[in-house]
């Protein structure tokens, strides 16, 4: 039986995280469905899960990457922006902060002051307060 789904599944595209994130939509639209039993609300949730389906079984791939592609590049400063906040929380010692110009992401000491800090990548100098 395993041999047979990757049989079927060689040459499709499958999963990635543009459809992890439509399932996850998916099933929370049918939650909130539950409660307000909005017709609307269900066919949304259905016709977003017909779509994934189609992207998962599709075999032009390199169009679906594409997709996924764009897909990441929005999302990209949304997760950039988690992420910080994570690090922000688990380091009591440290302040993060990102280079104006170039957005790479700085590790300063806390209790220092005003200082001048030269980006590692760009090499710009800004002042921050830590």
């Amino acid at each position: 039986m395993k041999e047979k789904l990757i049989r079927f599944m060689q040459g499709r595209y499958g999963i990635d995280t543009l459809n992890n994130h439509a399932l996850f939509l998916v099933i929370a639209l049918f939650i909130v469905n539950i409660f307000f039993n909005n017709r609307i609300i269900m066919w949304l949730g259905y016709l977003i899960w017909l779509l994934v389906i189609y992207r998962m079984f599709s075999r032009q791939t390199y169009k679906r990457y594409q997709e996924n592609e764009k897909y990441l590049k929005r999302i990209k400063p949304i997760q950039q922006w988690f992420n910080l906040q994570k690090k922000r929380l688990s380091d009591r010692s440290h302040k993060y902060y990102r280079c104006p110009s170039c957005k790479q992401m700085v590790r300063l000491p806390k209790g220092k002051g005003k200082i001048i800090v030269t980006c590692p990548s760009c090499h710009q100098k800004f002042e921050k307060r830590t």
